[in-house]
């Protein structure tokens, strides 16, 4: 059986199949990313499917890379500052074409995704994007392909020592309000949630069948305050939320928690880390110049998750200027989805400093904004990330 320190194999994704392409560089250590959902982490895969849901268009891009790549931000998502943070290369897209390697991970995720596979491609084909059903066929794809180089053994070890971080849910409960969607006319909003969530759910599990792990997830904030929702309240001049969207945020944050504790009971060795951006949004808001939190260096050392980990250093990260209205777009707010010119609407708005903004675009955050998130995720205190942040996993 070929040794997984030596011979660890990467995927070359072609038209027609997913070819492996061996790579000796792996370390011991070595700990890689797999990342599924929606345009939170999407890094370009859309780029490469019929779909209008792409950002691969000025002034996408801007601000880090200098051209734009297919992620919905100025610069950098989440995902990217982990996989910097875990000393690892951006993770690339799953259907980026050419020769990759993959042995750091790789990321599945589709701006306009839903847990449930009716999201966007249900309504209209411009809007056909890969369900997270898909994302996990493609998975399966990868794991089959490294159980056939690797043997069992040795592939079910690399796959138990990634970590999985998914962000799934908010295009299901944000397009019905952008739609014609009849859906709230058959289901409760108790109804539709426990779908989206039976769904991630089921994805969660047949992962874990394949040897996933570690966990990662962030709950949602008030997503009915995003630009995009706050420009379809009629005559909001007040910041006004749109608060259906909101009583979904907070039912699917505690279904999804409910759910995680569940697993963490039943299924072996599973763990998982979530992110509170709620609690992040919502003294964001109260207090835009300034994010902190208070020292909790006690709690830690008591939660076994933290034993090894140094994390209690308080935070405290530079604010924004403005954390209702976007940098790119148009309308009330920005909120109208036109940064960029290609969506239907040629003229919008473009701030000079994005930095200044939480929100990118009518839906998006910033760079800056992704970065704060993301070393919240990293090495938050567990009030903000837990039971497990990420650094953690990456040292377990």
């Amino acid at each position: 059986m070929a040794s997984l320190r030596l011979f660890l194999c990467f995927f070359l994704f072609t038209a027609s199949s997913v070819n492996i392409v061996c790579s000796r560089s792996l370390q011991k250590d070595h700990i890689a990313l797999f990342v599924f959902g929606d345009s939170v982490y999407d890094p370009g895969n859309n780029n490469y499917i019929d779909t209008i849901a792409r950002a691969n268009y000025y002034p996408y891009g801007e601000t880090f890379f200098k051209h734009p790549t297919g992620r919905f931000s100025d610069g950098r998502l989440i995902s990217d500052f982990i996989a910097e943070y875990a000393n690892l290369p951006l993770i690339p897209p799953y259907l980026q074409p050419g020769n990759h390697e993959f042995t750091t991970g790789v990321n599945f995720a589709s701006a306009g995704a839903g847990a449930l596979s009716e999201t966007n491609q249900g309504f209209v084909r411009a809007l056909a994007v890969i369900d997270l059903k898909t994302q996990l066929s493609y998975f399966k794809k990868v794991a089959k392909q490294l159980r056939q180089e690797l043997g069992d053994a040795e592939a079910m070890a690399f796959l138990s020592k990634a970590v999985y971080l998914i962000n799934a849910g908010s295009s299901d409960y944000v397009l019905p309000f952008t739609s014609n969607s009849t859906v709230f006319q058959y289901f409760s909003k108790q109804q539709y949630v426990g779908m989206v969530i039976g769904n991630l759910t089921e994805t969660i599990k047949e992962i874990h069948k394949e040897g996933g792990r570690k966990f990662g997830f962030r709950n949602f904030g008030s997503m009915g305050c995003i630009p995009l929702l706050k420009a379809l309240v009629p005559g909001n001049t007040t910041g006004s939320c749109l608060e259906q969207v909101n009583e979904l945020a907070e039912l699917h944050n505690a279904a999804l928690t409910e759910a995680l504790e569940e697993m963490e009971i039943k299924l072996v060795q599973f763990k998982y880390s979530m992110h509170h951006l709620n609690i992040y949004l919502s003294e964001l808001t109260k207090n835009p110049g300034r994010f902190a939190t208070q020292p909790q260096c006690q709690v830690i050392k008591e939660n076994e998750a933290y034993s090894n980990v140094d994390v209690c250093t308080d935070f405290v990260l530079q604010g924004f200027k403005e954390v209702n209205k976007a940098c790119c777009g148009s309308g009330p707010y920005r909120g109208i989805s036109s940064c960029g010119g290609r969506t239907g609407v040629t003229e919008y708005e473009l701030c000079s400093d994005p930095t200044q903004y939480f929100y990118f675009d009518s839906s998006h955050a910033s760079d800056k904004a992704n970065k704060q998130i993301a070393q919240l995720m990293w090495s938050g205190p567990p009030n903000i990330t837990g039971p497990y942040n990420l650094k953690a996993f990456f040292q377990l």
